[in-house]
This record gives C-alpha cells, structure tokens and sequence, in this order.
C-alpha cells in the first residue's frame, strides 16, 4: 500500500462521541497519523453504547460496535485533561502538531488553556476545529449539540417520513456525520492555506449550520416558491415517479429522471400514458403526481419484481430493490467494491474514497482503551 495523501500530517483528537471521531476517522484514513484523547478509566463515551460489543480473540469485549465505527485508524492516549499534567501533555503533543479537533462547549477549554487561541500562541502554524452543536455564536451558542435535536431545529425531520405520518429522524447521525465530513473538507481547506501563508485556523463548525446546509433543493424550492416542502415518504419533490413501487412479491425503486425514460418505462409497462398531456413532461408529472402514480401502481403490481427490475435494465430505467443492511452487504456491486473490511478481526466499513485506484482506508482498527 502506497504513501497516502496525507501521510505526515499530525492530528490531536479532543473529540468524543460522533462528528469529531468521524472527521478524525476520516483523515486517517487519508494517512494523517491521529492520535485521541480519550478520558483515563472510561474513554470516549461510545465504547459503552452496546450491545452490540465487538468481541477479541480472548473473548472479552473491545468496546461496542458504535465505538469501531468511528475510531479506525488512530492512536488512543488516557489523559486527563482537568489536571495540569494532563494539560501539560496535550501541549506537548500540539507543539508539533497540524490539526487538532474538538467538540467542548464553545470556551469549554478555556480553563484548561486548550483552547484555540492558548494553542495557538504554542503552535502558530495550528489548524483547530472546533465542532459544537449551534456554533461559536448566537443565542443557541451555549448549549449542548445532539444530532437529534439538529435534525429537528434545521428542518430535516418536517420533510422526512410519510405524507400521514409523523416527522421522522434518520435512520443514521445524520447531522453529525455531514459535519464530520465536512470538518474534513474545512481542515484540508486551512491546511492548504497554511501551506502558502504559513498561518494556521480556528475552523467553526455547527451541527446545525450543515443540518441546514444541507437542505439542499428542498430549500431552495422554499425559497422560490414560498410554499414549506412536505413529508412525501419515498417520493421526490421534484421529479416522478421517483420512488418505491409494490410488485406482486415485493417492493422496487424506480426512479426516473427524464421524459425519455418515461417514455421508456411506458413501453415496458405497456400502458398509453406517454403522450397524455398530463404525464408526457416532468413538469407536468409533478402537478399531476396523484393522478399518475394509481395508474403506475395497478400496473406495476402484475411483474415480479426481479423481471421488471431486468426489463427496466435493459431500456435504461434506473431500478433497484430495498435492500436491508444484511442484502446490501451481500449484494454483489458492494461485495466487489470491498465496503466491508476487517482490521486485527474487528469487522469495519471502507471509506468511499478512492484515488488512482486505491481504497482510502486505514489499515489499523480503533484504538484499544488507553491506559496511559
């Protein structure tokens, strides 16, 4: 395995939980050498968020599965950040550092003297992300950011779920890992700088400002419109049919992205709506969405979902099943794109980034709880 892009550079970890660990876990994989700073006893909190625990050769417990999947790839030290010697060493360890990440309370490290501008004044060259829940300012600055909750302030839960049914959280940290990422995308973007200015960054980032960032088209429609997109379960606001159908043993996505595909799915289906006014433009579907989608219904319900999904293949109609977790893993696009890994026999999942066809993935597992 080849040097990878960011082999050299130095991260400290001051993050527990999700966001931090994920950005953390995400430039290691990219070849940062990270190392995290995790409470002497306990450790990040989500080693004990099980079951389920990952168990090791011996058969005791490394720390449960939500730990693994945000943690491969670091180095882990116990330190106890409220003694001064526990101060004392994550200086050390800035010193010579590039980045460090850490989601306190905003001025939560300002008794410690860890924060930005102490760190700083040891290291100019530092880059530091500072992840919280509202951002360094404004009235919601002080409190404590969960992803649940930035799911629901930013918006995301009102479009989310069925048309009758409640608003609906992700099935995933939704908010926490878009800011992860993100925090990735905002370190490399200061490091680069720094590259050319030799100065180093305080990075802000919000659970709630990327909740809301990405909101993406459904904001905008807001915005143009003037009208608050709604719940519509597995349907598009934009674009029909662009969503699950039931075939007579079970469910498929279809998702139609042009009028010549709906022409095409027409034929397939053998059925005159192609040149009806109301169904022949994407414009015109949207509008006349409650009228179309009966008439696709009665006669997708007659196919087997396995032929339909063949005969959409073959006219370039994008289809696919609902697979669970278990038939994503075991679907054959997957299994040859090698997403499923296993670092020292603790099962993980591969980053989605390749460059010159190499997989970015750390060849180390997470950390063992530190001890020192």
């Amino acid at each position: 395995m080849g040097e990878r892009p960011l082999a050299g550079v130095r991260v400290v970890e001051l993050a527990r939980i999700l966001a931090g660990p994920w950005c953390g876990q995400l430039l290691a994989d990219l070849g940062a050498e990270v190392v995290k700073i995790e409470r002497p006893g306990a450790g990040d909190d989500t080693r004990g968020w099980g079951p389920p625990f990952v168990t090791g050769p011996d058969g005791g417990s490394l720390g449960a599965a939500y730990y693994h999947a945000a943690n491969r790839g670091k180095t882990a030290r116990a330190i106890d950040i409220a003694t001064p010697d526990g101060q004392a060493a994550v200086r050390a360890l800035v010193a010579d550092a590039d980045v460090v990440i850490e989601n306190y309370k905003v001025g939560g490290l300002v008794k410690y003297g860890l924060d930005h501008a102490s760190m700083a004044a040891v290291n100019p060259r530092l880059v530091t992300c500072s992840i919280t829940g509202f951002g360094q300012d404004g009235p919601y600055a002080h409190r404590a950011g969960y992803d649940f909750i930035a799911q629901g302030i930013g918006g995301f839960m009102s479009i989310n779920g069925e048309p009758d049914g409640e608003p609906q959280k992700a099935g995933i940290a939704y908010a926490d890992i878009f800011t992860g990422v993100y925090s990735a995308v905002a370190i490399l973007a200061a490091l680069r700088r720094r590259d050319e200015t030799g100065q180093g960054a305080h990075i802000d980032m919000a659970l709630l400002d990327t909740q809301v960032a990405v909101l993406a088209n459904q904001a905008m429609n807001w915005f143009v419109s003037g009208k608050a997109p709604g719940r519509a379960g597995n349907g598009h606001a934009n674009l029909v049919p662009y969503q699950a159908f039931h075939a007579s043993d079970g469910e498929l996505i279809i998702a139609v992205g042009n009028d010549a595909q709906f022409r095409s799915l027409c034929r397939v289906l053998d059925i005159g709506l192609a040149d009806d006014a109301r169904f022949a433009t994407n414009a015109a579907r949207v509008t006349n969405r409650a009228a179309l989608i009966p008439l696709l219904e009665a006669a997708i319900g007659g196919w087997r979902k396995a032929d339909l999904a063949w005969n959409l293949e073959e006219a370039g109609i994008p289809a696919g099943p609902i697979n669970s977790i278990a038939e994503a893993f075991a679907d054959p696009q997957v299994r040859h794109r090698g997403m499923e890994i296993a670092r020292d026999g603790i099962p993980g999942i591969a980053s989605p980034i390749v460059i010159d066809g190499e997989r970015m993935v750390s060849d180390r597992p997470s950390p063992a709880l530190p001890t020192s």
